[in-house]
C-alpha cells in the first residue's frame, strides 16, 4: 500500500530534472506581472496586441540567436561568434537590400545570408569538434574575424533596407497572432518534432557524455559539427530579423547579442557541461531578458543605473541555476 502512494516531494524532483525550464518559468511569471502592472494601457481595447507585437518582434533576434546557442551548448559546446556573425549579416543585408522593385534579387541575398550563417557555424564546428580546440577561444578568435570584415564593409552605421519589408516585419499579424509570435511558434514545432528523435537523441548523448556515445555508435564530431551549422543558420535568422526590425546596418549591432543569448540559454535550464536543456526554457531566458529591460526602463530609472541594473541581472540569471543545482545536491545529502 505504502509503496503506491503518491510521493510529491520525489514527483517534484523527477519533473525537475525533466523540465529543466522550471525555474525559468517562475521567473516569467512574475516579471510578466510587473511588466502587466507597468502598462495599463495592456488592458484597453487593442493594448495586449499592441504591446505582444512591438515587444516580440523587438526581442526576435535574440530570441533565435538563443535557440541556436541553446542546441550547441546541449551538444557540449559554446558559440562566443553568434553576435558578431548576426553584424555581419546585418551589415551584408543594410548594403545590399536597397530597393524592393527587385524581389527575386533581394531573395537571393537574403539566402546567401543564411548560407553564410551555416557555412560560418561549420567553420566553428570544424574547429573545435575536429581539430579538439577549445571552443570559448576558438569561437571568441572567429568573432574578430566576422567582426573586423563588418567593420571594413561598414565603418559607420548606415544602408537602408526597404520601408516595404521593414513595414511587413512590424506589423503584419495572422488572426491577431503577431508575425514574431508564429515564427517563435514553429520553431518551438521543430524542436518537438526533432528532439525525440535520433538527432535529438544523439545531441543530448553527445553533449551529457561524449565518451560513452561514441562508444555507442554515436559520431559524436559530426553531431557537434551540425549545432554549430544549425547555430549560424539561427545567427542568420537573427541578422534578417534584426535587419528588417530597424531598417539599417551596423558593424556593432550584435555585440550585446552573444552574452545574452547564452544567458537566456542557462536562466531557461540548458547546462554549460551539456547534455541538458530546453528550448522552450531558452526562449522564456530571452522573453525574461526583455521584459526585465522594459521594467527598470518603465521604472524611470536614469541610463547609467539602467546599465548597471541589467548586468546585475544578468549575473543573477547565470548564477542562480548554479545555486538551485547546490541547494538540491545539499538537500540530497540531508
Amino acid at each position: 500500500m505504502n509503496d503506491n502512494k503518491f510521493n510529491f516531494k520525489n514527483w517534484w524532483k523527477a519533473f525537475n530534472r525533466k523540465n529543466t525550464y522550471v525555474l525559468a518559468l517562475g521567473i516569467f511569471l512574475v516579471t510578466t506581472a510587473i511588466y502587466v502592472y507597468q502598462q495599463p494601457a495592456f488592458f484597453e481595447e487593442g493594448g495586449a496586441t499592441r504591446l505582444l507585437t512591438s515587444n516580440f518582434r523587438t526581442w526576435l533576434p535574440v530570441i533565435l540567436l538563443g535557440v541556436g546557442q541553446a542546441i550547441v551548448m546541449i551538444g557540449g559546446g559554446l558559440d562566443l561568434a553568434v553576435g558578431s556573425m548576426v553584424s555581419l549579416g546585418n551589415v551584408i543585408l543594410a548594403l545590399t537590400i536597397t530597393s524592393p522593385e527587385e524581389p527575386v534579387k533581394n531573395l537571393l541575398i537574403v539566402l546567401g545570408v543564411l548560407l553564410y550563417g551555416i557555412f560560418a557555424g561549420f567553420l566553428n564546428g570544424v574547429f573545435t569538434a575536429t581539430l579538439g580546440l577549445q571552443p570559448m577561444i576558438t569561437t571568441f578568435a572567429t568573432s574578430f574575424i566576422y567582426s573586423g570584415i563588418a567593420l571594413l564593409l561598414l565603418p559607420n552605421p548606415g544602408g537602408a533596407i526597404p520601408r516595404e519589408y521593414t513595414k511587413f516585419y512590424r506589423s503584419t499579424a495572422v488572426g491577431g497572432i503577431p508575425l514574431a509570435l508564429i515564427i517563435i511558434g514553429v520553431v518551438l514545432l521543430l524542436w518537438g518534432f526533432i528532439k525525440n528523435r535520433k538527432f535529438g537523441r544523439y545531441l543530448f548523448a553527445a553533449g551529457g557524455d561524449p565518451q560513452a556515445a561514441y562508444t555507442t555508435g554515436i559520431r559524436v564530431t559530426r553531431i557537434r559539427i551540425s549545432t554549430y551549422m544549425i547555430s549560424g543558420f539561427f545567427a542568420a535568422l537573427a541578422a534578417i530579423s534584426y535587419s528588417l526590425l530597424t531598417g539599417s546596418g551596423s558593424a556593432t549591432s550584435g555585440d550585446d547579442m552573444t552574452l545574452t543569448s547564452i544567458t537566456a540559454a542557462i536562466l531557461g535550464g540548458t547546462a554549460l557541461s551539456g547534455g541538458a536543456g530546453s528550448l522552450f526554457g531558452t526562449i522564456l531566458g530571452s522573453i525574461i531578458l526583455g521584459t526585465f529591460k522594459n521594467i527598470i526602463s518603465g521604472a524611470h530609472v536614469d541610463s547609467w543605473s539602467q546599465v548597471l541594473i541589467n548586468a546585475l541581472f544578468i549575473i543573477a540569471a547565470l548564477a542562480g541555476p548554479g545555486l538551485v543545482n547546490l541547494l538540491r545536491g545539499r538537500y540530497r545529502h540531508e
